[in-house]
């Protein structure tokens, strides 16, 4: 008996710390690419069948790498990191948090399930899909400050601090923290489509298998999240469009709806410009997803490691207390027989 390693669960705010870290990372590794796929995102090009004499932004990117170029030549290296740090406090707080609801939620279906075998597919994806959406009610205020940092130029970049007071001051008062909420919401399929694939592909390739190895968790993770981007692109392009300040020709108003950027990007560019920015989006998922996969692993692991030492000190302890208690109940002993 004493010589069963039994892996314990993590408690929840330890997957949420695990999640957390290997988001931080994994997104700290691959920032660049998060400000093109969001400058291409954002940007609104001329079609020839439109009749708007000049829906472009200023600046327009072809590609990835123009977009790295011109970004480098207009601001620097220091450039390509516009926002890192809103935008990485914005990662950490929503990975814990929808790391943790997924933890509590699944814990409490499976609590309920009397037969132990793992949920299908759909129950997956709509536990996803409830931590997800309780995550983003907490966590989009600093998706909006973030996006607006990375699509402005550089001498009108604030703080995260000052942007956010501009959201509040220059749109919706305080409800313009919470711009997007509702393509936030249904985008929470993205990350429901993204861990309910991981789980099944798990399932599937390495059935029973409790600690992957860094390649498989780093193979599941990329799969996986290239099938969430494909699927949900074009919501992702709206609830970047939303987020963003609007385009020129707008004369400073907001979108209002997903719905209606999406009709936007129609007009001028063609159903083509809902899947623009596609490419820098799935390297970036790829490599983000599975970075970040494989380092919670890691961290998953380790926590698990770090919480049984913790347990094997404290039983010696209360095992040394124990001894000491009889060592004086046995020296007190032949005293009140006395």
């Amino acid at each position: 008996m004493g010589g069963q390693s039994k892996v314990q669960p993590l408690p929840p705010w330890g997957n949420a710390v695990a999640g957390a870290t290997g988001a931080v990372i994994a997104n700290a590794l691959v920032y660049p690419l998060d400000i093109v796929k969001t400058r291409l995102q954002v940007q609104i090009k001329r079609s020839p069948s439109s009749s708007d004499p000049n829906p472009a932004d200023d600046e327009h990117y072809t590609s990835t790498f123009d977009a790295i170029a011109k970004i480098v030549k207009a601001d620097g290296i220091e450039g390509l990191y516009a926002g890192m740090p809103g935008s990485l406090l914005g990662v950490a707080s929503t990975n814990f948090a929808y790391f943790y609801w997924y933890s509590i939620v699944r814990t409490l279906y499976l609590a309920q399930q009397t037969v132990a075998t793992p949920p299908s597919t759909a129950i997956e994806l709509a536990l996803g899909a409830v931590a997800g959406a309780v995550a983003q009610l907490f966590t989009i205020p600093v998706a909006v400050v973030t996006t607006r940092q990375q699509t402005v130029a550089k001498h009108e970049r604030k703080g995260l601090i000052a942007t956010g007071k501009e959201v509040v001051d220059s749109e919706d008062g305080w409800t313009g923290l919470w711009r997007g909420l509702k393509a936030s919401l249904v985008l929470v399929v993205n990350p429901a489509i993204t861990y309910g694939a991981y789980q099944r592909l798990r399932d599937v390739m390495y059935p029973g298998k409790k600690v992957l190895k860094p390649w498989e968790a780093f193979l599941l993770g990329s799969m996986s999240k290239a099938l969430a981007t494909i699927a949900t692109q074009p919501l992702i392009v709206a609830k970047v469009g939303l987020q963003s300040k609007p385009p020129p020709v707008r004369n400073g108003k907001p979108f209002k709806s997903f719905i209606e950027v999406m009709k936007y990007i129609i007009e001028h560019e063609g159903v083509l410009g809902l899947f623009k920015g596609i490419g820098p989006q799935i390297v970036k998922g790829l490599l983000v997803q599975g970075f970040l996969m494989m380092t919670k692993e890691r961290m998953e692991l380790a926590f698990i490691l770090l919480f049984r030492y913790f347990r094997q000190l404290r039983d010696e302890k209360l095992r040394k207390l124990a001894d000491m208690a009889a060592e004086k109940a046995q020296s007190a002993g032949p005293i009140l027989t006395k």
